[in-house]
């Protein structure tokens, strides 16, 4: 055994109110959408999603074993043999929870879902370095019957999530031994992570112990009962309740407080918008029951990452709402209305903003108080 689980707390990093949503797990804590700064998320606010508390792992002893009949021979990997033996690369990827803005979708069908209580901050974006997870699979030798690939972690309930033998040798599918410049944090998946460009949170296991190539389809927990679409419009596929999500569809956030407090003054609107293994190709806001109207991207245009967008708004006293859409290079739009799913699943409807804007008066005796 090459690890043990802390028990003064579930998580390691401090996840203080300013920064950070609490969900009431004492595991997962969403990053607040007016903490987001600039195209990378921080360190100490990207958000946090774990099945069981974060494992303490010594990298001394820590080995990553390649096996099953997907491939010839099994082999293992130490900490050093990563770091030394295989060519870095360095992706800047968003990672998004399939179960971000949870409450949202249950507001808007007027029922509360299981699960984590996520509001829109289940979603983050840095720069990942590491080894291609190709570059690790090819040494043991791809059978040519293999057909999946699954990681697996080293936390009490072994979390995984197989993936199709091509995702697994994409490009930008990586073992990541660092994150934003610096060696994985505890919370993050250290000593190694995987990170699955595109995909839901779940397919990049963190904290990687094992993992397997397979013959056959891998059938576990987290592409059978949970991570999968059940209901009327998502047909069951025996053992699997229903299609298991891989990619994440076209969606957008505000970068302000839900709901916001502005002053009657001149106001940039900030906020981002993914497709996951998509393109971003336009995003649109409308104020109240105004035309909609182009937003101005303002960043790199990336499969497997998000994009910034802004526009100018002065904005006149009273209640209003903010709607943005976003539409991805294959032409999907965010729609109205998300098809209803049993577990609360890919939310991603245009979302009805509130916005307060202060009376003049309002503002003068708050700045007068400063």
């Amino acid at each position: 055994m090459n690890h043990r689980t802390t028990t003064d707390r579930k998580v390691v990093k401090p996840t203080p109110a300013e920064l950070m949503e609490d969900t009431g797990t004492g595991l997962d804590y969403g990053t607040r959408p007016d903490r987001m700064v600039g195209d990378l998320t921080a360190t100490d606010r990207f958000y946090l999603r774990s099945h069981a508390p974060t494992p303490e792992v010594d990298a001394a002893t820590w080995t990553l074993r390649v096996e099953g009949k997907g491939v010839r021979e099994s082999i293992s990997y130490t900490y050093d043999d990563l770091w030394q033996r295989y060519p870095l690369v360095s992706l800047v990827r968003t990672i998004e929870c399939a179960g971000n803005r949870r409450v949202l979708f249950g507001a808007e069908v007027g029922r509360t879902f299981a699960g984590t209580q996520w509001g829109r901050g289940a979603i983050g974006t840095a720069e990942w370095t590491g080894v291609r997870l190709r570059d690790l699979l090819e040494p043991a030798g791809i059978a040519p019957g293999a057909c999946e690939v699954m990681a697996e972690g080293l936390d009490e309930i072994r979390a995984r999530r197989p993936m199709p033998l091509a995702k697994a040798l994409a490009d930008d599918t990586l073992v990541a031994l660092a994150m934003n410049g610096e060696v994985l944090p505890a919370d993050h998946g250290f000593p190694a992570r995987l990170v699955v460009s595109g995909w839901l949170g779940a397919a990049s296991i963190k904290w990687l112990g094992r993992i397997e190539v397979a013959e056959d389809p891998i059938h576990v927990p987290w592409n059978t009962e949970d991570y999968v679409l059940i209901g009327p419009d998502f047909p069951a596929d025996a053992p699997a309740r229903g299609p298991a999500i891989t990619t994440l569809p076209v969606a957008s956030l505000v970068e302000l407080p839900w709901p916001a407090l502005l002053r009657p003054a001149p106001q940039i609107v900030r906020g981002r918008a993914f497709a996951g293994e998509n393109r971003i190709a336009a995003v649109q806001y409308r104020i109240d029951d105004d035309p909609w109207q182009d937003a101005l991207i303002t960043s790199p245009v990336t499969p497997g990452v998000w994009v910034r967008w802004q526009f100018r708004w002065h904005p006149e006293p009273g209640e209003h709402t903010i709607r943005v859409r976003a539409t991805d290079d294959q032409g999907n739009t965010q729609p109205d209305s998300t098809p209803w799913n049993e577990l609360g699943y890919l939310h991603q409807s245009v979302l009805a903003h509130p916005v307060c804007v202060e009376p003049p008066a309002a503002t003068a005796r708050s700045e007068a108080n400063v």
